[in-house]
């Protein structure tokens, strides 16, 4: 099991806080919502809480130094005044039950980001499932290279049709249980009693597929941490066992009953809605079959059918296009969970909507294997209140 790419961590957990205060969800969600995170930080109010550990992206474009400064201050603090209790070698076992009743089963442990690549043509046990935008990894490495902590939303996804992994999981302690905010459903987590039985099947795993892991959620960072660490091998920080060398995530078996791949929609604003739409049929023969895309304005809804698609899936050939026709012209694409936001932005002047369908899961890892990483933003696992809540962390420094 030595040159397995994933282990148990130490990993941090708070000992006394208010958990459903302390745990809010993942920073990349809820990006065009403002009203979202302001009554997260109503509802937080004073308490300790992740919210002061990361950086919400619906702030990136403001370039706060200062929110940095904070966010490591509070880590600092957090640390110095003995908020975490550490559980050292640790594997954990989560469930994670949303609102809609559906369980969804985690293991809990690090990745080495010597076996991750997020380029495309690798052969690397970990890999990207999106096209990662490079220009999105510098504005998170200033926010993570001088942070002691890192707290994940990073999941990874393996195929165990037969679930050897999660059967090979002896429940230990109860470490934490309780209700998620803002919908966000409940959060239950055990130690792992015998790590090594999860250590051999995946290891067996491993030795039956040339990629293990294939990114779920939290690409750019982890591609951010990947970054981080070439940085420190480049320095004169490096050893071989730095903490930084490994990144905390939850793997999550894609056969799990619970985990639906949903489509993630795009909504461009300030945006010359008929120009874009005469720039669309200009490109491509819109017929009665083909690839289904359907475009939002005002809220009514076009479905069109795209019969010269330039790309296997319709989120390729929508995306292919706005990435083109916004290099041209004026206008801001931002990524949405959930067809009900992308009919609300829709309502506002010079803003269109595009649906896209959901992908099938059973041919993911297939498609990764033979054609490298998907289009970025081409899916989502589940809608922005399934997403993997911050809780747990781990030193990095």
């Amino acid at each position: 099991m030595q040159n397995l790419c994933f282990k148990p961590a130490n990993i941090l957990l708070p000992e006394k806080e208010d958990h459903k205060k302390w745990s809010v969800v993942a920073c990349d969600q809820y990006t065009s919502q403002p009203k979202y995170w302001e009554s997260v930080e109503n509802e937080v109010a004073d308490a300790n809480s992740t919210l002061r550990l990361v950086f919400p992206e619906i702030y990136l474009n403001d370039n706060d130094e200062e929110r940095i400064k904070n966010i490591n201050a509070n880590m600092e603090k957090y640390l110095s005044e003995g908020v975490f209790k550490e559980y050292k070698d640790a594997l954990i076992y989560l469930e994670r039950t949303t609102g809609e009743n559906k369980t969804r089963c985690g293991i809990l442990g690090v990745v080495d980001l010597d076996s991750y690549e997020y380029k495309s043509g690798t052969d690397a046990k970990i890999r990207a499932t999106e096209g990662t935008v490079i220009e999105r990894i510098p504005p998170r490495v200033k926010i993570r290279e001088n942070a002691p902590l890192e707290l994940p939303h990073i999941m990874l996804l393996y195929n165990d049709a037969e679930d050897k992994v999660m059967k090979a999981v002896d429940k230990g302690e109860k470490v934490y249980d309780f209700d998620l905010m803002k919908n966000g459903g409940h959060l239950s987590g055990w130690l792992v009693a015998d790590n090594s039985a999860v250590l051999k099947a995946l290891e067996i795993l491993d030795g039956e597929n040339d990629m293990l892991f294939a990114v779920g959620d939290g690409n750019h960072s982890l591609a951010t941490a990947k970054t981080c660490w070439e940085n420190i091998k480049s320095s004169g920080e490096y050893r071989e066992d730095h903490p930084a060398r490994y990144a905390l995530v939850e793997i999550v078996n894609i056969h799990d009953s619970a985990l639906f791949f949903e489509p993630i929609h795009r909504i461009v604003t300030k945006v010359d809605t008929e120009k874009l739409v005469k720039a669309f049929y200009d490109t491509y023969e819109i017929g009665e079959e083909g690839q289904k895309v359907t475009f939002v304005v005002k809220g009514e809804k076009k479905d069109l059918y795209i019969k010269n698609p330039d790309n296997e899936l319709a989120v390729g050939t929508v995306q292919s296009f706005l990435d083109k026709y916004l290099r041209e012209n004026e206008g801001e694409i931002d990524y949405i969970h959930g067809e009900d936001v992308v009919l609300e932005l829709s309502m506002e002047e010079n803003s269109l909507g595009i649906l896209l369908p959901a992908i099938d899961k059973s041919e993911f890892f297939a498609g990764i294997e033979k054609d490298g990483s998907l289009p970025r933003k081409t899916f989502s696992m589940g809608e922005a209140f399934e997403k993997r809540y911050y809780f747990e962390a781990r030193k990095i420094k």
